[in-house]
């Protein structure tokens, strides 16, 4: 996560209130202002959205979000938890989590799509080795 002093200094936030783990303010977005609460404890970081107005974040605005707070090399995600497991204080209200004290797994880029530019033998390859991670036998 981006140092707090980094964050002050990009004049992106407002009304900044700095707690013991974190602080909150006002961000402006594409066409509106959101609160935005920004923690690190317990082992994750996290940063919360919420539009003063009822509109749902964009993933625009959440990649907007998690370049604020977070390094370029720095995954973050949200996260759509079992339902005996929701939480809804405010609707219309985003998080981003990363954990810190273990790395956290992702599925491989290669699940998800190509990437710009990518040869068919090195996608291939990334999907057969996808596979033999999760012990499993890759077959066309």
């Amino acid at each position: 996560m981006r140092d707090i002093d980094e964050i002050v200094m990009s004049g992106k936030i407002k009304n900044m209130i700095v707690g013991m783990d974190g602080f909150s303010g006002l961000v402006h977005m594409s066409g509106y202002t959101a609160s935005i609460i920004v923690s690190d404890g317990a082992g994750w970081e996290h940063a919360s959205i919420h539009p003063l107005r009822k509109i749902t974040p964009s993933w625009e605005d959440m990649c907007r979000i998690k370049d604020m707070f977070w390094h370029e090399d720095e995954a973050v995600i949200q996260i759509h938890p079992a339902k005996g497991q929701y939480v809804n204080n405010l609707d219309n209200c985003l998080h981003l989590w990363r954990c810190t004290y273990k790395e956290m797994v992702l599925p491989p880029s290669v699940l998800v799509g190509v990437r710009e530019g990518q040869a068919k033998a090195s996608y291939t390859r990334e999907i057969k080795e996808a596979y033999e991670m999760a012990g499993e036998v890759y077959e066309l």
